[in-house]
């Protein structure tokens, strides 16, 4: 038994006739016709009773159409089965980010897209340098700004925008006393990210801003250092929400001043336009904004 025949059963029965089978097939009324009667033949047994005014099931024919049917069906999907995997996304993505975002942006994430996307070898570059995407070779940069980045022939997509919050451990805070208004933080220590940068301009809920000054007790360019310190109780830090989160939930640290921000960080995903369009890439930029809504 042909299962190409199967087909064309199916088709006919659900067209109403071997003609509207073939116009929905784009082939001859006569090979339609053909197929179905040598499918009956095979069988042994008439499975549609046609006339030129009729077209209906034979007892028989009624009983076999859902099981044509259901092997028509198993016989598509075992075809798509094979069509999804030669289309899987396969080959090198390279991709160069910074060393914070790599580590609070992309490190949960890409071993979940190693396991989604197997034939895709990504190629991780974190450097905190600027990396020239065309000239370097790379598929894809991530990079996290404060400012908009400037026009560039380069396909931007934002992956993603958080708050630049205050947090400090619990003990810290029980020792020291709670931090009430921005103002208290002058009695506090502060745990800084540049020697020069030794103060925190702050924005309320309903846009006034403050700037203070915390007694420098640490700094620091790396983020996890920052959070060592942080949660080891050594003062207030001023970190990206994605950087603290975890420790936040875990119970580590507590937000200080929650009505209150330090402005925000966008992170932005940057593709050469031609290297955005091949497969492997655009499963990498598809797998990193799906899971940006989680971030």
């Amino acid at each position: 038994m042909n299962l190409n025949d199967l087909h064309f059963f199916v088709q006919a029965v659900e067209s109403g006739g071997f003609a509207a089978a073939a116009r929905r097939l784009g082939i001859p009324k006569s090979t339609v016709s053909k197929r179905v009667a040598e499918l009956e033949d095979a069988l042994g047994a008439r499975l549609i009773q046609r006339t030129s005014r009729s077209f209906t099931l034979t007892d028989v024919g009624r009983d076999f159409l859902d099981h044509a049917r259901a092997a028509v069906l198993e016989a598509e999907a075992a075809e798509n089965v094979v069509r999804r995997r030669q289309a899987e996304p396969a080959g090198v993505v390279r991709i160069t980010t910074s060393v914070p975002t790599a580590q609070f942006r992309l490190a949960d994430r890409l071993p979940l897209l190693a396991l989604a996307h197997p034939k895709v070898h990504v190629e991780l570059h974190a450097t905190d340098r600027f990396v020239d995407l065309v000239q370097e070779g790379f598929d894809i940069a991530v990079r996290s700004h404060f400012a908009p980045l400037p026009a560039s022939g380069l396909v931007q997509r934002r992956l993603g925008v958080d708050s630049t919050i205050l947090v400090a451990s619990p003990g810290y805070l029980s020792s020291r006393g709670r931090i009430r208004r921005p103002e208290d933080l002058s009695e506090h220590d502060g745990l800084l990210t540049s020697a020069t940068a030794t103060s925190w301009r702050l924005r309320g809920r309903t846009g006034e801003t403050v700037t203070v000054t915390p007694r420098a007790r640490m700094t620091a360019d790396e983020s996890q250092v920052l959070l060592q310190a942080v949660t080891a109780g050594l003062g207030v830090v001023c970190l990206p929400e994605t950087f603290t989160r975890v420790h936040e939930e875990a119970g580590r640290l507590v937000r200080v001043l929650p009505g209150w921000t330090a402005g925000t960080v966008t992170t932005t995903i940057l593709t050469p336009h031609r290297r955005g369009q091949l497969p492997a890439v655009r499963a990498v930029i598809d797998f990193l904004m799906e899971g940006a809504g989680d971030a």
